[in-house]
C-alpha cells in the first residue's frame, strides 16, 4: 500500500471524484488491484469510487465464484457481455496475432463498459515486470523503444491508469497466495479453444529477464529509473537532435 500510494501521488492516477472501472479478469494481478483500491478507498484523504468489470467473451464463461468473491469483500461487480469469441474465429483462421487481437478487443470493450457505467477512468493490473517485458519485446521484435505508461488518454477520451505499474509480479503473486485467494488462469483465455500454436515471445522475454536479473540484481530498479530518465536527443530520430 505504501508503494501504491507513492505511485499514485507521483503520477496523479486517482483523484477526487473519480469513478474508476477496474478490468477484473480474475488473475492475480487484477484481483490484487481491486483489493488494493478497496483499501485505498479507506486510507485516501479524498473520495473516489470504483467498479470491477469482467469482460465476457461470449463463450459460456461462468463467473459465479468471482462474483461471490466481490460480494464477500464489498466490491461492486459487473460482467460485460461481448461476442468477441465469435468475431475471433475468422481472425484466428487468417493466422492473425490472436493475443494482440484479444487484447485490443478486450480493451475496447472495457472502454465501452466505462461509458455504460459512467466511469471516467479505466484501471488495468499491469506491473513492473509487464512494463519491462513490453519494453524488450518492442525493442527486439518491433524495433521500437516503447513500454507501458502509468497513465494515458485512450482514443475514446477515457483515462487509462496502471496503479500497480511500479510493483513486481512476485509481490502480487505473494498477495493472492498468502490470502488464499482463488484465481482464474489461462483456462479463461478464448485462444485456448483454438487449435493453434501458442506464441512464445513473452515467455522467452520473461526467461531472458529472469536470467539477467540473476546476474544484475538491480535490473528492475534500474529499468524503473531509466523509464523516467529518457534522453531523446541521444537516439537516431532527427527531430530530437540537439542542434
Amino acid at each position: 500500500m505504501s508503494k501504491l500510494g507513492k505511485t499514485n501521488a507521483e503520477f496523479e492516477l486517482i483523484e477526487e471524484g473519480d469513478k474508476i472501472l477496474v478490468g477484473l479478469s480474475g488473475g492475480k494481478d487484477s484481483l490484487t488491484l481491486v483489493h488494493a483500491l478497496k483499501e485505498q478507498q479507506r486510507r485516501a484523504p479524498f473520495r473516489f469510487d470504483f467498479i470491477a468489470v469482467t469482460v465476457s467473451y461470449g463463450m459460456g464463461e461462468n463467473y459465479d465464484k468471482l462474483k461471490a468473491h466481490c460480494q464477500e469483500h464489498g466490491i461492486e461487480y459487473e460482467v460485460y457481455d461481448t461476442n468477441i469469441y465469435d468475431i475471433a474465429e475468422d481472425k484466428i483462421r487468417k493466422n492473425s496475432s490472436f493475443c494482440s487481437f484479444f487484447s485490443r478487443m478486450r480493451r475496447g470493450s472495457l472502454y465501452s463498459a466505462a461509458e455504460k457505467f459512467g466511469c471516467n477512468k479505466v484501471a488495468l493490473g499491469h506491473h513492473m515486470d509487464d512494463a519491462a517485458e513490453s519494453f524488450f519485446m518492442n525493442f527486439i521484435y518491433n524495433g521500437q523503444l516503447r513500454s507501458l505508461a502509468p497513465k494515458y488518454k485512450a482514443d475514446r477520451g477515457v483515462t487509462v491508469i496502471r496503479p500497480l505499474i511500479q510493483m513486481r509480479e512476485r509481490q502480487l503473486l505473494a498477495f493472492v497466495q498468502e490470502n488464499h485467494i482463488e484465481t482464474i488462469g489461462d483456462e479463461a483465455c478464448p485462444s485456448m479453444r483454438f487449435d493453434i500454436k501458442m506464441p512464445h515471445a513473452r515467455a522467452h522475454t520473461k526467461e531472458m529477464l529472469s536470467k539477467m536479473e540473476k546476474e544484475f540484481p538491480s535490473l528492475f530498479t534500474s529499468l524503473s529509473a531509466a523509464f523516467q530518465n529518457i534522453s531523446k536527443d541521444s537516439f537516431f530520430q532527427k527531430e530530437f537532435f540537439n542542434i
